[in-house]
């Protein structure tokens, strides 16, 4: 298939496939049948990143070719979400001629929402000056009447922002507005729509469930922002510092007053919960923890974290590899069983699939 092209025509096919594959590792049967939860057929990226190529005076969006590695030229990119392939080429016809934009500009990264907002990173192989932002600063001022636009650059330990290095996006679950900030360079799920969907899902599985709830590997608060409401107390951990902050930005700008997010890693979690009296400065006598939430890489969980994730009454998986899932899931099946499961399609014409799933823990 070319490269960074779509094919509408062949996306249930492809979906069908996926689905098919899903059932047979994790051995679904009627009694949890297989949600399906479809992506757009194209226009479905909320970010995207190209190598920018130099020729002569021609200059394009480059990506390369996984097989043979060569770039192939990108005019147009329906994968990308309508924002960012209409504005690629608006941006190429800006800079083409001016050289101090144009010059040695290497990488550029765009990040966008489903209201409008748009980041681009441009990224270079020499030393950005005040010539180079005053530069950019014209190019937004040009832009600014058609596009709601904010401009990074970016070369070796340099990052020059000219107004904000974040975008806004806004979610809605169970028919309230969620706002999140996304932080160029930090991990946001690609696929807007899709994450609606994983969003709402979970948030209706958090419906039939009480008490507290844990979450392992926060992130931005992707998850618990949208899960809040439906438990008395959430407690939300992440190791990177840059996705705390965003997570407590978030909290903030939601007004939500019964989530706390931590820095800690998971196998310390599982440290300070084997010993069950304080995690940080919380006590846990307070504290009714009977569901987790985990959305780990793409490893999946470690044993330590399997066993603690097993302790509690009610688990939402959400896995970006059905393979460690499976694992995952051979050990978690000895003392709980499947309630629901569904299948996004965050990555439309790859083998890559995103799982959701909820487990239950057996009478004892």
């Amino acid at each position: 298939m070319s490269i960074g092209q779509v094919f509408p025509a062949l996306y249930e096919t492809q979906l069908t496939e996926k689905a098919e594959r899903l059932t047979q590792l994790l051995q679904l049967d009627d009694t949890a049948p297989l949600q399906l939860f479809r992506s757009a057929a194209s226009h479905f990226r909320q970010r995207a990143e190209f190598r920018i190529w130099h020729n002569g005076d021609d200059i394009y969006h480059a990506m390369f070719d996984p097989e043979t590695r060569q770039p192939v030229r990108i005019d147009y990119f329906p994968v990308a979400c309508t924002l960012i392939a209409n504005f690629m080429p608006v941006l190429l016809k800006q800079i083409q001629f001016n050289h101090e934009l144009r010059y040695k500009l290497y990488q550029a990264d765009y990040l966008a929402t489903s209201t409008g907002e748009l980041l681009v990173s441009l990224i270079y192989k020499r030393k950005l000056d005040e010539t180079w932002q005053l530069a950019a600063e014209q190019l937004v001022a040009s832009l600014s009447t058609d596009y709601k636009i904010k401009v990074i650059g970016r070369s070796r330990k340099q990052k020059v922002v000219l107004s904000e290095d974040y975008v806004t996006e806004t979610f809605n679950v169970d028919q309230q507005p969620l706002h999140y900030q996304q932080v160029e360079g930090s991990f946001t799920q690609p696929n807007a729509g899709v994450n609606q969907q994983m969003l709402q899902w979970a948030a209706s599985v958090a419906a039939e469930l009480n008490g507290d709830l844990l979450e392992l590997y926060c992130g931005n608060g992707n998850f618990s922002l949208a899960l809040a409401r439906h438990f008395n107390q959430v407690v939300a951990t992440e190791l990177a510092r840059s996705s705390i902050k965003s997570a407590e930005f978030n909290i903030a700008l939601n007004k939500i007053d019964n989530l706390q997010v931590l820095q800690m890693s998971a196998e310390d979690v599982a440290a300070a919960l084997a010993e069950g009296t304080t995690l940080k400065q919380l006590d846990l006598k307070n504290l009714a923890l009977n569901t987790v939430l985990v959305d780990p890489p793409r490893a999946g969980l470690d044993p330590a974290t399997l066993a603690l994730v097993s302790r509690f009454d009610d688990i939402l998986y959400i896995s970006c590899n059905p393979e460690t899932l499976a694992d995952n899931l051979a050990f978690l099946q000895k003392t709980h069983q499947l309630q629901k499961v569904a299948m996004f399609d965050q990555f439309p014409y790859t083998h890559h699939i995103e799982t959701g799933v909820w487990l239950k823990r057996l009478p004892r």
